[in-house]
């Protein structure tokens, strides 16, 4: 059993996982009106609502790949005896991460937006698949570890 650093690492993911549904990604102004302006945010977790406060807020699909991310990493932490499937299941989730990344930055470019700019949020988003590839290379050098104890036998 041997689940040292990358357990850290995918920790972290899952941290910043969930906080993209308390911090926004993205945030500006939706034109309402002749000369109204609505403030909007983007995260994970979308506002659902009736009217011109929900239009921009956020959507269901960024909602669902996030829950698959924090679901994914916290059941493959516990998937350490099986260390092959642990790294096909980071690599994975690895691309997922950033598929997330690309639903934030296409939902931002949604034209309910007359202005706006990227919060602090966003370094939550883009700081997943960096402790995931850290992940990833900690199983890595696991598996190395235990093949060359292996070889000593």
């Amino acid at each position: 059993m041997l689940q040292r650093k990358q357990t850290l690492w995918a920790l972290l993911a899952v941290i910043c996982a969930a906080l993209t549904f308390k911090f926004a990604f993205y945030s500006g102004n939706m034109a309402v009106g002749a000369n109204g302006h609505v403030f909007l945010e983007l995260k994970a977790l979308p506002v659902f609502g009736l009217g011109r406060d929900s239009a921009g807020s956020g959507s269901v699909l960024i909602l669902i790949v996030t829950a698959i991310l924090i679901a994914g990493t916290l059941i493959n932490i516990f998937n350490y005896k099986a260390r092959k499937k642990q790294l096909w299941i980071t690599i994975g989730l690895l691309f997922l991460s950033l598929l997330n990344i690309v639903l934030y930055w296409w939902k931002s470019g949604v034209p309910p937006y007359t202005e706006g700019s990227y919060n602090l949020g966003a370094v939550f988003s883009l700081a997943i698949p960096v402790f995931l590839f850290f992940a990833a290379g900690g199983i890595m050098r696991d598996e190395r570890l235990v093949k060359s104890t292996d070889r000593l036998r």
